[in-house]
């Protein structure tokens, strides 16, 4: 084997190895999405739940949200990040599982919550009920996961600096 040789393979494994690292320790899921922890306290600091949440940053992976999914784990979920705090709707588009959907200010606070079941079988597209909330952030968890762990209104989650900003 010559030099030239060697060193791709060496390149890539390398490359093999680091991907398969960064799989393992999850920073990059197998859907393609970035995952993180975060954390939800109360107003006086006191840790309410973590959630290992994909993170879904682009259009496009807003757009598409749980639809894709079958189910969420106990502390599974997604986090919604947008460029900047505004008025927010969201549906259950192509939905399998009912949600608690968590809005959340810039500021980590949260807005509303929503505890969304799932639409009648056959509603279209355009008569889907629409979820608001002011936010820069929507978390979407498994149905009555807030409830099951004392989330309210004015809880504030934490989010790490990474995957705070799209």
């Amino acid at each position: 084997m010559d030099s030239r040789t060697a060193a791709a393979l060496a390149a890539i494994l390398l490359v093999s190895v680091g991907g398969v690292a960064a799989f393992e320790l999850g920073f990059v899921g197998s859907d393609g999405y970035d995952r993180t922890t975060v954390t939800v306290e109360d107003e006086s600091g006191q840790q309410l739940a973590t959630v290992e949440v994909r993170v879904s940053d682009t259009f496009d992976e807003r757009y598409t949200g749980l639809s894709d999914t079958e189910s969420l784990g106990p502390n599974e979920g997604m986090l919604f990040v947008h460029g900047e705090e505004s008025r927010k709707t969201y549906v259950m588009r192509d939905m399998a599982f009912p949600i608690d959907m968590v809005f959340v200010a810039a500021n980590g606070t949260v807005t509303r919550i929503h505890h969304a079941e799932l639409p009648p079988e056959g509603t279209s597209e355009g008569d889907l009920k629409g979820y608001t909330g002011q936010a820069k952030y929507v978390l979407e968890v498994p149905y009555e996961f807030t409830t099951e762990n004392g989330i309210e209104v004015g809880d504030r989650l934490v989010i790490p600096d990474e995957h705070r900003n799209p």
